[in-house]
């Protein structure tokens, strides 16, 4: 067994992977090293389960805005089977054997740095293997969920996004902490799961705060319709729970205290770089691994050092870390064999553009590129345009009360979209569409010969360059 790979990956998540098969593709041998499960946070506990829990709940809103259909209560224990089938019963044997498919080493144990191209990892039982890498190492962690510090919350075990897409037993009171993402899919899919009686406290004063403003209240209205108690401007002070298992009360800085069944954390997530040995190459044990367009560590000047995905910092989104994957898989191999490493497709330029995400919820909410806060920030030449998406045929089929906003921002000097926005049912397979034109950077009068079929929810397109002026 050889101890010594021309690349060298700690971590085993989509991430890793793609940089350990894009090495590979370029001729390199790679191993790869995971503590955990191979195939990472998304695939067992965040993406994957997330949206398996979410499907069912999507599906029966759905029904129900149509005349003439009906639902009755949802399957809660085929869901969860469901799910766990997603999540192949928390097995990593298909992904580890992937990885040997690639061909690449599958490692397990904990993987850290022990100085320039040298890794050291610990088995599970304890032995010791040193791995020496000739060119690379790259660092792909991921993230943890990350718990603010409140008397008495970490004594009270509360879930996190790793435990409630895992979790086996719907509960019939739940308390969660926070206002984006993982806070608002995790609330609708365990309200409608059965979770009765649900409460969301948000700090600030609005639901995905970091997207366009309708976008958080057309979801802060379609939960409350739904039953869920959405409070803002409120903070947990403390939090007690007596007996492991047992209900947890919830104390607020405003009003009587909260007891639950189950505290769900959705207060974000820090890069996962507590004992990876950043210390003994000379970089900050704790925060994100700066890197440059090509996700070579900007602190390590012999340029051996690379971090792709949640442990940069750059955009904690799992496809996002594919693509930095990609990238430096490639740029790696490039630079190994003396070709040019600074063509198009060895710099990660997507990351600043504003990257693609969609919000499984319903509605669901999706977005790439700036929001018109980000635009008028970097000093461009704003226009935005804005389109009630119930005023689309495609949508209005789609079943009765149909909720949902469309917008675009303009650069108005190179007529070229910035960012767009829509929030609805059934808008997820929009998005990409929009990260073309917004990537591609396409001019609008261009854009207005793309035309969208009939009777879809995609002439929203169409009704947003007429609204433009097109």
């Amino acid at each position: 067994m050889s101890d010594e790979f021309d690349v060298i990956v700690i971590g085993a998540g989509p991430a890793g992977e793609n940089v350990a098969a894009r090495a590979v593709r370029g001729g390199l041998s790679a191993a790869v090293v995971e503590e955990d499960l191979a195939g990472g946070e998304c695939s067992y506990w965040a993406c994957v389960p997330s949206k398996a829990l979410l499907r069912p709940v999507e599906l029966a809103a759905d029904v129900r805005r149509v005349p003439g259909m009906s639902t009755g209560p949802l399957d809660v224990a085929a869901v969860l089977a469901r799910r766990d089938e997603a999540v192949s019963h928390l097995d990593d044997a298909g992904q580890v054997k992937w990885i040997k498919s690639v061909p690449a080493e599958f490692v397990r144990g904990r993987g850290r740095l022990s100085g320039p191209l040298r890794v050291e990892v610990t088995a599970p039982g304890g032995a010791v293997r040193l791995l020496t890498a000739r060119h690379a190492v790259v660092l792909a962690t991921g993230s943890r969920a990350a718990l603010p510090p409140i008397p008495g919350l970490r004594e009270a075990a509360p879930w996190t996004s790793h435990e409630v897409t895992v979790a086996q037993k719907i509960p019939k009171r739940l308390v969660v902490v926070g206002g984006g993402v993982v806070a608002c899919e995790m609330t609708q899919a365990m309200h409608g799961l059965g979770a009765e009686e649900t409460t969301m406290l948000v700090r600030g004063r609005s639901l995905l705060d970091r997207m366009e403003p309708f976008a958080g209240e057309l979801l802060r209205d379609s939960l409350a319709d739904g039953g869920v108690d959405v409070r803002f401007g409120v903070e947990v002070t403390k939090v007690e729970r007596s007996v492991p298992g047992g209900p947890v009360t919830v104390h607020l800085s405003e009003g009587p205290p909260i007891t639950a069944d189950e505290l769900l954390m959705a207060t974000g997530r820090r890069p996962a770089t507590g004992d990876l040995g950043l210390g003994t190459v000379g970089l900050p044990e704790k925060g994100p691994v700066e890197v440059d367009d090509s996700m070579r560590a900007t602190g390590v000047p012999e340029g051996w050092l690379y971090a792709v995905g949640d442990v940069n910092g750059r955009n904690l989104l799992t496809h996002m870390g594919k693509y930095q994957a990609r990238v430096c898989g490639d740029v790696i191999a490039a630079r190994v064999r003396g070709d040019r490493d600074d063509l198009p497709g060895l710099r990660a330029v997507a990351d600043s553009l504003g990257a693609p995400q969609v919000v499984f919820t319903d509605p669901q909410v999706c977005a790439v590129g700036r929001t018109e806060a980000a635009a008028r920030s970097a000093g461009f030449d704003v226009r935005v345009v804005e389109y009630d998406l119930a005023s689309v045929t495609g949508a209005y089929l789609l079943g009765e009360d149909y909720r949902g906003r469309a917008k675009a921002v303009v650069d108005e000097r190179r007529r070229v979209l910035l960012g767009v926005t829509f929030v609805g049912a059934g808008v997820a397979e929009l998005l990409h569409s929009a990260t073309i034109a917004v990537t591609g950077e396409v001019p609008l009068d261009r854009l207005w010969h793309a035309v969208p079929s009939f009777p879809t929810v995609s002439e929203v397109w169409l009704r947003l360059l007429e609204e433009y002026g097109l």
